[in-house]
């Protein structure tokens, strides 16, 4: 076995490399870009080599930046992950050169199915089933045009080097097939350096089945069972699991068999995965073949009760392979679900940030979370936008998928805009509850998985409330133990009076909307009046990071409310409401307030300017519309005064706390701006 090896990548697959050479006794060499200098798979490895400028093609794609880190540490061997070099045969074969061994395929193999045309001859000849097209040489548009019309609409045009989606389009007809082509062409040219494409049958409402393979050196090859990934966004997938719902052990063995027979015609070694469409009668198509460990593989290792990454180190040490296919046995039902800083409602568009609070769900049996960032880590505009795998297990599907749903309920991001509740619908919904998968699932079901804005309900600013009150008495209570008199009445915020019952209003704010709770200081907790609604609210803050165990009208309940700047996270009952705190001194007498101040509230992006620079505006004034979490704010100005000019423009992001506007205030309305 290595005694030690360098690992080319990044985020949650780097530490999770990390964690099993740790277990195995092997040490390990992280690389890393400028932007990753505090990343957690540099924290993690036990040496850490800088390679390059924040830029994949500068760092992550730079082989000879690699390979000298590994010579300068003593590696013995490169795990590529997955992602950046991780099936590139010319970085293969560089690390043999430099006498290195690269924890992955033989180099053969991973050519062979470089190509997704030369992969589906070379499968034709094995014996796989392929679904009908045509993956030739020849890329003449009036022949690919024709091969269209002797398939049959609908088809899919796809590059033969592509992957992720890119240069891909389903043609419905024969009129627009050749628009789509060339849109094919030119988009897997930008993204591949190859503009050739292959053309098939579109399966419609196919199911993405895929089966986890693993040869060996010496003439070993088996299949680990199948992963659904059929739920996907845009080519990209979301949620996965294992094993398949409704595959029946007949269909799993015929597609084992195909998958096995697959790797050996390129004589494979180590982990791969072999890619089907199938339909909804079951019959299944090779689609392509996975040269690496894919993202979904913990689903996996948690059905089988194995390591993979193990399994990968073995064979490239010339191991056999642990286990026969006869050894080799189901457990149980396994989910996992990708948590991206990205905004599901804005086409998942990526977000970027920082993540200024992160509580994972616990782990245990039933609850894994692989992950590359901590609290207080950045997701920049380098590199993917992931945030954790959540994976989920339990001895059947109904289970598993409960757990799930309880886990998101569990998960807290605060600092960028985030998928976790657009997970926990996708989870709930009946399609996918009841097993009714395809590839398509999301689109049909857009009414239910992107439900119109609603307003936050009452007990998420009842929360907040008591949640302020809980704070204010616990800092007060913080601050008496330091006194020299402790029991000083002074420190007490319990609201007595000594001929009066004492009052007090709190206003909270969501996006336009504020609504003002008028509180009461009971003996045993607090009287909240929310409109026309009087509860009596009791609570503990369990610790000062938010958790909250709130009891309103005898009705008990757990939540969060976490503080960032005005900002209060409500966590509630699997949802997260970013209400702002309305400070009473900006709030006028008509019930509105300056609507904003001059820094940003949270990470965003500029998406207006409403005012000119060098003019001079009253208070109140909109100056710009900033978006984030989900909603667009309006940042006023917060006294009469001139505009000097922006700091953004617009379409540009901002980090939290950024200044926005250069502004001058008057000299008799200078005051410290409010933050919205």
């Amino acid at each position: 076995m290595f005694k030690k090896i360098l690992i080319a990548n990044r985020g949650e697959i780097a530490c999770r490399i990390v964690k099993t050479a740790r277990r195995l006794g092997i040490a390990t060499v992280a690389v890393y870009s400028e932007a990753d200098a505090e990343a957690r798979h540099v924290r993690l490895a036990d040496e850490a080599i800088l390679i390059g400028p924040a830029a994949a093609r500068d760092s992550y794609l730079a082989a000879n930046a690699i390979i000298a880190a590994a010579r300068q540490t003593g590696a013995e061997a490169i795990h590529p992950g997955y992602g950046f070099l991780a099936e590139n045969a010319d970085f293969a074969v560089v690390c043999a050169q430099a006498g290195l061994v690269f924890i992955g395929p033989p180099v053969a193999a991973i050519r062979a199915m470089g190509s997704k045309s030369a992969a589906k001859a070379l499968m034709e000849s094995a014996g796989v089933p392929l679904t009908p097209g045509y993956h030739g040489a020849d890329q003449n548009p009036a022949l690919l045009q024709a091969e269209a019309d002797r398939i049959g609409y609908p088809v899919l045009i796809k590059a033969s080097a592509g992957g992720g989606g890119k240069g891909m389009r389903v043609v419905e007809t024969a009129g627009d097939f050749a628009a789509a082509l060339a849109s094919c062409q030119r988009e897997a040219a930008s993204s591949f350096g190859d503009d050739r494409v292959l053309v098939e049958k579109y399966v419609v409402r196919p199911r993405h089945i895929e089966i986890q393979v693993f040869g060996d050196a010496h003439g070993h090859c088996i299949h680990l069972f199948e992963r659904d990934c059929s739920v996907q966004r845009r080519h990209q997938k979301v949620l996965e699991e294992a094993p398949a719902p409704g595959m029946t052990p007949e269909r799993r063995a015929a597609m084992g068999q195909a998958a096995v027979n697959a790797a050996r015609a390129v004589g494979y070694a180590g982990a791969g995965t072999v890619e089907f469409i199938v339909d909804q009668a079951g019959q299944f198509y090779f689609m392509e073949m996975n040269t690496r460990l894919q993202v979904e593989h913990p689903v996996t290792e948690m059905i089988t009760g194995l390591d993979l990454v193990e399994w990968q180190l073995r064979i490239a040490a010339g191991e056999p392979l642990p286990l026969t296919q006869e050894q080799l046995a189901l457990r149980g039902h396994a989910i996992e679900a990708r948590v991206y800083a990205e905004d599901p409602a804005k086409g998942f568009l990526p977000a970027t940030g920082r993540l200024t609070h992160l509580t994972p769900p616990e782990e245990s049996l039933h609850v894994r979370v692989d992950t590359g960032v901590e609290e207080g880590d950045e997701i920049t505009p380098f590199y993917d936008a992931m945030i954790a795998k959540l994976i989920v297990w339990d001895v059947n599907r109904d289970r598993a998928l409960a757990r799930l749903l309880q886990a998101l309920a569990q998960y807290r991001v605060v600092g960028v805009a985030n998928n976790i509740e657009f997970l926990s619908r996708l989870a709930a919904c009946p399609a996918f509850a009841h097993a009714h998968l395809d590839t398509d699932l999301i689109e049909r079901e857009r009414e239910f998985l992107f439900p119109q804005e609603q307003d936050a309900p009452d007990e998420a600013f009842l929360v907040a409330a008591l949640a302020e009150l809980l704070r204010e008495a616990r800092q007060a209570q913080d601050a008496g133990h330091g006194d020299p008199d402790p029991w000083s009445p002074w420190h007490r915020r319990d609201g007595w009076r000594l001929n009066a019952s004492a009052a007090r209003n709190l206003r909270f704010r969501l996006g336009d909307r504020s609504r003002e709770i008028r509180v009461g200081y009971q003996r045993d907790g607090y009287s909240l009046t929310l409109d026309d609604r009087r509860v009596l609210a009791r609570g503990e803050l369990l610790n000062p990071r938010g958790p909250l165990r709130v009891e309103l009208d005898g009705r008990r309940m757990d939540a969060s409310c976490i503080v960032a700047g005005e900002r209060r996270h409500v966590f509630l009952n699997g949802r997260a409401w970013p209400l702002a705190r309305v400070d009473p001194l900006q709030f006028n007498a008509e019930g509105g307030g300056a609507e904003g101040g001059l820094l940003a509230p949270m990470p965003g992006t500029v998406i207006a300017l409403l005012a000119q620079p060098g003019t001079r505006v009253a208070k109140g004034t909109p100056l710009l519309i900033l978006e984030a979490m989900k909603m667009e704010h309006t940042v006023a100005a917060p006294a009469a005064g001139t505009i000097n000019g922006f700091r953004f423009g617009v379409g540009d992001q901002v980090g939290d706390g950024a200044e926005l506007v250069d502004f001058a205030a008057e000299p008799d309305e200078r005051r410290t701006a409010n933050v919205d």
